[in-house]
C-alpha cells in the first residue's frame, strides 16, 4: 500500500461540462498506463489539493475508483495561471514490473566550512535528476551533504552519487551539482596579483636582455 491515498469517482462529464463540475468542488483527471485503459475520473477539490501537496510527483499515490485500487504517480497538473486553482490531474497508473522514468528533486543539507568561514561560495547546478527506477524504489529525493565540501574546487558530480543497481541515471555522470568557488572579489584580486607579477616578470627580462653584451 502506497502512503498516499486518494478517492476518485467515474466522471461523464466532457469539454465545457468540467466547467460546471468544477463550479460544484470537483476536479476532472485521468487515470492511465500501460496495463490501464484510460479512466475518466473526478476527485473532490480539498482531498486532491491536500495529497498533491503532500505527495508531489515523485510519491506513488493509491487511487481508489469503484473498489479498485490503482498505485499511480501524477504526471501533469494543470492550473489556474491566475489563481492558481487545480484545473486537471493527468495520473500514470503504474506497473510494479515495469521501471519508469521520475524527475527526482536535488535537495542541499548541511553547510561546507568553507562557505561558513566566507572563504568561498556555493555554487549549483541542477535542481532535479531522471531516474528510471521500479515503482518500489522511486524517492521524494536526493539528498547532497554540503558539510562534506571542505575546501576551494570541492565538488559533486552526478557520478558521485550512489542509487544500486537496480536504478539508471539519465543525466550526464559529469555534470556538476555542487562547488565550492572562490569569491569574485578575491579571485579578481587574485587575477590582478598574477597580472602584475607577469608584467614584472617582463619587465625584468627586458632589462636583462638589454643589460647582456652584444656578440
Amino acid at each position: 500500500m502506497a502512503e498516499f491515498q486518494l478517492r476518485a469517482d467515474l466522471r461523464q462529464t466532457r469539454g465545457r461540462g468540467n466547467r460546471q463540475l468544477r463550479r460544484t468542488g470537483f476536479v476532472p483527471g485521468i487515470v492511465y498506463g500501460p496495463s490501464t485503459k484510460p479512466i475518466s475520473v473526478q476527485f473532490p477539490y480539498r482531498e486532491i489539493e491536500v495529497t498533491l501537496m503532500n505527495a508531489g510527483g515523485t510519491n506513488l499515490i493509491d487511487i481508489t475508483i469503484n473498489g479498485d485500487t490503482f498505485p499511480s504517480l501524477a504526471r501533469e497538473v494543470q492550473r489556474d495561471v491566475v489563481r492558481g486553482n487545480i484545473l486537471h490531474v493527468d495520473f500514470l497508473a503504474v506497473d510494479q514490473s515495469q521501471r519508469i522514468r521520475v524527475e527526482v528533486p536535488i535537495i542541499m543539507e548541511g553547510d561546507s566550512p568553507v562557505v561558513t568561514a566566507r572563504e568561498g561560495i556555493l555554487i549549483t547546478g541542477r535542481s532535479s535528476l531522471t531516474l528510471e527506477v521500479f515503482p518500489s524504489d522511486i524517492r521524494d529525493r536526493i539528498l547532497i551533504d554540503l558539510s562534506a565540501l571542505t575546501e576551494l574546487g570541492a565538488e559533486v558530480l552526478v557520478s558521485d552519487l550512489t542509487f544500486g543497481e537496480s536504478v539508471t541515471v539519465h543525466n550526464d555522470p559529469n555534470e556538476m551539482l555542487a562547488k565550492i568557488v572562490q569569491p569574485a572579489a578575491a579571485r579578481a584580486e587574485d587575477d590582478l596579483e598574477e597580472e602584475l607579477e607577469d608584467g614584472e616578470a617582463a619587465e625584468e627580462e627586458d632589462e636583462e636582455a638589454q643589460e647582456a653584451p652584444a656578440d
